[in-house]
């Protein structure tokens, strides 16, 4: 899913008590929860139901906390929709803060989140949340709810913005990697850490919106430096095959540095595995690559230079 929460905040001009009592009072969610009544003693543990006017089940869940009037968390589960029940269920959380000295305006924040599993769900309450506080605030601003009305179709893509969400984590990933890769001795926890960094952004680049396979080379070539620098040569060198598959079907879309850095990445991993004469061919190879930009040039450079080449000398 492209996030597993929603959240949602607005100011209400009306005490954390006043916002409390609608929302745990049956007859005011009848008025702005699309005619719903909210049921539960509210004991953490026991169930909790939104009922439609005709005794049916719109919503189940179990209350997790009732800290009045600051804090209200349960489970989420649709019923009225037979894929959206199929689903796994959601956690609603709703944070109530005075937003003034007074208490006379409060701030409302709704999370409603444990929606990874949930993708037709995330996107049924997406708007429908905006639809319920704003008609909350609206009751509880003017003494009448919002009049009931359709939420129209949008143009979101739910799968561009999974993408994006991707390609955000695929970027962070990827520059966190870099924090380990300073020359030091990795101590096993700092080892692991190191390829799950890797891991995770090749994982998040093979998703990300725009994603094409220089996207998918830079991202072996990164699992390839990761491994050799751990002494894993047999991985390393996996990956440094992989990098320059992904490079030579970028075709065009390959940059100079790319090129060079299919060379290093196999000459380093051959170097951890002891084939010396063959990693050092490959170093070369790699540093005779032409690349145009200055900057590009001196950054591949450094990286070149960077150790460990495991006694390859200079």
């Amino acid at each position: 899913m492209a996030a597993t929460v929603h959240v949602y905040e607005i100011f209400i001009q009306a005490p954390p008590e006043r916002v409390w009592a609608a929302l745990t009072d049956a007859d005011d969610t009848e008025r702005y929860f699309f005619q719903t009544r909210i049921e539960s003693s509210f004991r953490p543990g026991d169930p909790v139901r939104y009922v439609m006017a005709d005794d049916v089940d719109a919503i189940e869940g179990v209350i997790e906390t009732f800290d009045p009037p600051r804090r209200l968390v349960y489970t989420w589960r649709v019923l009225y929709d037979a894929e959206l029940a199929a689903e796994p269920p959601g956690r609603v959380e709703w944070t109530l803060t005075p937003a003034d000295e007074d208490a006379t305006v409060t701030r409302v924040t709704l999370r409603h989140g444990d929606l990874a599993l949930s993708p037709k769900t995330w996107e049924h309450v997406r708007l429908g949340w905006v639809q319920v506080i704003d008609s909350l605030k609206t009751l509880l601003e003017t003494g009448e709810p919002l009049p009931a009305f359709a939420t129209p179709p949008t143009s979101s893509d739910s799968a561009e913005i999974e993408g994006n969400w991707h390609r955000a984590q695929a970027v962070t990933a990827n520059n966190s990697v870099w924090e380990y890769l300073d020359g030091r001795e990795h101590s096993p926890d700092e080892s692991d850490e190191l390829l799950h960094r890797a891991y995770a952004a090749a994982y998040h680049w093979n998703r990300a919106t725009g994603s094409t396979a220089i996207n998918r080379a830079r991202a072996s070539w990164l699992l390839a430096r990761a491994h050799a620098t751990l002494g894993h040569g047999d991985v390393a060198l996996h990956h440094a095959v992989q990098c320059e598959r992904s490079t030579e079907l970028a075709g065009d879309e390959a940059a100079d540095f790319d090129h060079a850095y299919v060379y290093e990445a196999r000459a380093r991993a051959l170097a951890c595995l002891g084939r010396i004469d063959e990693a050092r061919e490959l170093r070369r190879r790699a540093a005779a690559v032409t690349i145009a930009d200055d900057q590009d040039r001196s950054i591949f450079e450094g990286d070149l230079a960077a150790e460990p080449w495991y006694g390859m000398g200079s």
